[in-house]
This record gives structure tokens, C-alpha cells and sequence, in this order.
């Protein structure tokens, strides 16, 4: 595995590829590396000839008072990972290595980016677009696969690959999850022992919803209304709970087919998403 820290030394990697005729797959990530993260490049490497995963805290994503500063960082042991699964490069930039002093460049997603975490974390999807284009346009991959249980994040981010032309296949891929069904995220270590038993009620919640919704006896309202008061009663805080069309995320009627619910809540001092999307059929 090439480690590669520059951009001029990653260009140079992937001309070389390029040149050999050899097709790329990109996964981008933040590190502290969980299973979830190795299926993303498992799949990448079943995809294309040659896989870069990236790890970069990008600190345009965090908002005032959030955890850039202390976001869990082991690249140690994320660069072991990555070797025992064959990864062919790694880029490990760092923040002046991809952001220049004077920038004065943001990509915003309209409307999409404005609702649910975007509300509550204001500019952050602006943070996520910005770096994640400018990485497609270190990499140049021909495939880019992301984790589904950021549902938001990934509109978001294929919004924009559609918008701008970008010439990469986004490749969504399952949420990976612990038996519990609490859905593996790099903020989980946050969790006390106690928190952590309880963590997994927000997925049972999104499956409860679920079945709500298929039998039909109950407004969309009234279903949101239930799980914000399950959620309370186990100790969350919730950001939102909505149930929207697939589609474009706006929000859902019982007579749209096409479902995702979109949770995010604090648990103590962590902050937790999860979704579940489903069709209703004919």
C-alpha cells in the first residue's frame, strides 16, 4: 500500500494507473476506521482494478463547539486496516495540503442541504460538498462508494455530482451494524457502557415507524409524533425525526412510495443518526 500525502504525489500514482488502463475506486473517509469503513473498500476493491481510500478530518464540516479538535484520530491503526485489506493507496493530506489560506471557493447544495442535520449543524453540508469535490478532482476515480446510514450526506453529494457533471459513478452502500442494530459510526467510542445499551432503541424506533407506515392507520404526523416520545422516554434528545420522500427528501405523504426516515438525536453528550428507507410497492 502507497502511502501518498501530496496531491502531486497521488496525481502521479493514479497517471500511472491511468496509463496502464487500470479503473479507480475512491473512498473517502475521516478515519478511526470501523467494519463499516472496511466493507466500503472491500466493495471498492470487487468494483475497479485499483482502490484510494483517503482519511482527512475535514475541519469545514464542524460547526462552533463541535468536535474537530477531539474527533478520534488512529492512523496507526487505520493504516493497518487498510494494508490487511489490500488497499492499494492511501492519501493522508494534510488541512493546508487541501485547503490554501486565501480559499475563497464553497459549493452550497440548495434546499437539500438546509433541512434536517443541515438545520442544526448550519454550513456543514457546504464543508462536505467542498472537500468532496475537490478530492474528486485530486483522485479522478471512475467509482465513489458511500455509506448509506448519512442518507442526507449522500443526496447530497450526488445532487452535486449531477449538478456540476462530475464524471463518477456514486456507489450507495448498506449500513453496516452491530448485532444490537445500532449502526457503526466513528462517534460511537463516545458512548458510556450505559448509553451504549440504550443507543440501539433509535433503530428499533425507525423499524416501529416502518410498520406504521405500511399499515397505514396513522398520519405521518402522528407517527413522528410517537417516535419523538419513544426516543424521549429512553433518554434522547432528538434533532428530528421525518419522514420523507426518497427521492428528494422533502417530506412524505402516505401516498408516496418511496420512504426514507431520517433520525438524528443526543444520547448524553453524542449525537446519533440513523434511517431506514423502503418501498411501499404498487
Amino acid at each position: 500500500m502507497q502511502i501518498l500525502n501530496t496531491v502531486s504525489d497521488l496525481r502521479a500514482v493514479v497517471k500511472a494507473w491511468r496509463k496502464a488502463g487500470d479503473t479507480i475506486a475512491f473512498v473517502p473517509t475521516m478515519g478511526n476506521l470501523h467494519a463499516g469503513h472496511i466493507d466500503l473498500v472491500n466493495k471498492a476493491k470487487a468494483s475497479a482494478d485499483r482502490v484510494v481510500v483517503s482519511i482527512f478530518v475535514n475541519p469545514t464540516q464542524f460547526g462552533v463547539g463541535e468536535d474537530f479538535l477531539t474527533y478520534p484520530r488512529t492512523e496507526q491503526a487505520d493504516q493497518e486496516q487498510l494494508l490487511g485489506v489490500g488497499t492499494d493507496a492511501l492519501f493522508l493530506p494534510a488541512v493546508t495540503d487541501i485547503f490554501s489560506s486565501d480559499a475563497a471557493t464553497a459549493i452550497t447544495v440548495s434546499g437539500i442541504s438546509e433541512r434536517y442535520c443541515g438545520a442544526f449543524r448550519p454550513g456543514h453540508f457546504s464543508g462536505v460538498a467542498t472537500v468532496v469535490c475537490k478530492l474528486f478532482n485530486i483522485v479522478q476515480p471512475d467509482k465513489a462508494l458511500f455509506g448509506l446510514k448519512d442518507f442526507q450526506q449522500l443526496t447530497v453529494i450526488k445532487t452535486m455530482v449531477r449538478d456540476l457533471n462530475i464524471p463518477v459513478d456514486i456507489i450507495p452502500v448498506e449500513t453496516v451494524r452491530e448485532d444490537s442494530g445500532l449502526a457503526l459510526s466513528s462517534r460511537n467510542g463516545y458512548l458510556s457502557v450505559a448509553e451504549k445499551q440504550v443507543a440501539p432503541e433509535l433503530n428499533r424506533v425507525l423499524r416501529v415507524a416502518k410498520d406504521a407506515i405500511l399499515a397505514g392507520q396513522l398520519s405521518i404526523a402522528e407517527i413522528e409524533q410517537q417516535a419523538l416520545a419513544t426516543l424521549e422516554k429512553f433518554g434522547f434528545k432528538s434533532d428530528y425525526f421525518s419522514v420523507c420522500r426518497s427521492q428528494d427528501l422533502t417530506a412524505a405523504t402516505l401516498e408516496d412510495k418511496e420512504i426514507v426516515i431520517l433520525a438524528a438525536a443526543k444520547l448524553g453528550k453524542t449525537r446519533l443518526i440513523d434511517n431506514i428507507y423502503f418501498s411501499k410497492g404498487v
